[in-house]
């Protein structure tokens, strides 16, 4: 049986030029698919509408087009799809596993929530067995909360290596939907995922956590799981984190005095996808590209 073509995506956030760090993620993500002949997919992930915009989304179309990074199709962004995904709330409260969820922030952060070391809350179920008497009293709009079994998940990622989860112990029910009604991000990104028939998944690896937790909702949901490969974060030179506030760093700076070759170039040596310093279109890059070159830990950015 001849083996199924790759099928990987973009999914931008529209808040913003893209930093290095967002377009490393995206040339990682191309690079694989297109070395093996497989389908890209653009989303934009614009649930956040207070902090997106159409004139941010026309300008990545346009940054990924400058840096060579083409994509087959391009599915409908996120906030077009309240619908599909009231279907999918639906589903999960047919299951029997949503209950409303009223704990403030401050709540959930409090000393007695517990903790992992990571500073990450894991929710200790407080709202989960409120009588219907408890929840009318809170007189306010409640979250929405899916509950998750005590059970192993594991996750093997191509570039981090295999890891194992128990969301009971590493996250606890999950919000599924916020008060204001707006889905998050680990119920949308799944439902999109697949709907679009996304094989892989590649993305940094501070998202790593979202990998057990999409996994539990592909099982409810009934899709496949994607293979997942979550690439080290880039840092600045100096060895802070990348972020869109970095506007020396992002493409509306480094467009003016640098070509795609390369920012690729710079991008491929500091993940030792090639040996050597120098320019390189991610076209190329892609006939020669191998999971075994890039590098696991947090790359530092050289010869930008």
């Amino acid at each position: 049986m001849a083996e199924r073509k790759p099928v990987g995506r973009f999914a931008p956030t529209p808040s913003g030029r893209m930093h290095l760090g967002n377009v490393f993620a995206a040339l990682i993500a191309w690079v694989s698919v297109r070395s093996r002949d497989g389908e890209m997919v653009l989303r934009m992930e614009d649930l956040d509408t207070q902090r997106t915009s159409g004139e941010y989304a026309r300008v990545l179309r346009e940054d990924l087009a400058w840096l060579g990074l083409d994509y087959d199709r391009e599915t409908p962004p996120q906030s077009r799809r309240g619908a599909v995904y009231d279907g999918y709330f639906r589903r999960l409260d047919q299951l029997g596993l949503l209950y409303p969820c009223y704990c403030t922030r401050s709540q959930l952060h409090s000393v007695n929530a517990p903790h992992l070391s990571d500073g990450t809350y894991v929710y200790p179920g407080t709202c989960r067995e409120l009588t219907p008497q408890q929840r009318a009293a809170f007189g306010r709009s409640p979250a929405w909360r899916v509950r998750v079994p005590d059970r192993l998940w594991q996750v093997e990622d191509l570039v981090q290596g295999n890891s194992t989860w128990n969301l009971a112990r590493h996250c606890g029910d999950m919000v599924v939907r916020r008060a204001d009604g707006v889905y998050v991000y680990q119920l949308a990104v799944t439902v999109d995922d697949g709907e679009a028939g996304i094989t892989e998944v590649v993305r940094g690896m501070d998202l790593l956590s979202s990998a057990p937790r999409q996994m539990y909702l592909q099982e409810l949901f009934g899709f496949a799981h994607p293979v997942y490969a979550h690439v080290p974060l880039l840092l600045a030179p100096d060895g802070r984190r990348l972020s869109k506030r970095d506007r020396d760093l992002d493409l509306g700076a480094l467009r003016v005095s640098r070509k795609p070759e390369q920012l690729i170039g710079a991008l491929a040596f500091s993940a030792g996808l090639i040996d050597r310093p120098g320019s390189i279109s991610a076209r190329e890059l892609a006939k020669e590209f191998s999971w075994n070159k890039l590098r696991r830990d947090n790359l530092v950015l050289r010869g930008v």
